[in-house]
Parts: C-alpha cells; structure tokens; sequence
C-alpha cells in the first residue's frame, strides 16, 4: 500500500480538543515533525479536517 508523509505546520495551542485528538491520532504532537502514514481515505479524511496544522510532504 502506498504510504505519504504527513507534516505538523501549526501548533494545536487555543485548538478545539477535538482537533487537537485528530492529530495525536494521526501520530503528532510537535510543530515540524514527520510521520509516514497509509495512504488511506481515513488519513485524507483526518488531514482535509486539519489543513491549517498541517501538510502532505513529498
């Protein structure tokens, strides 16, 4: 399966909680780090409702 990297851009302080879970569930927690995730419609899912904290990297 195909796998993308996910970047944290923003920083999750004054976030809803529930924005703040959707990126401790997609593996980040500090501003620049980079995860390998699967490319499936759960992570796009997951990344489309943060697009202000962060980005797909190539």
């Amino acid at each position: 399966m195909a796998k993308i990297k996910v970047k944290q851009i923003g920083s999750p302080i004054r976030r809803p909680k529930d924005q703040r879970a959707t990126l401790v569930g997609l593996g980040l927690n500090k501003m620049h780090k980079v995860v390998e995730l699967e490319d499936t419609a759960e992570v796009r899912g997951a990344i489309a409702k943060l697009p202000h904290l962060v980005a797909v990297v190539d």
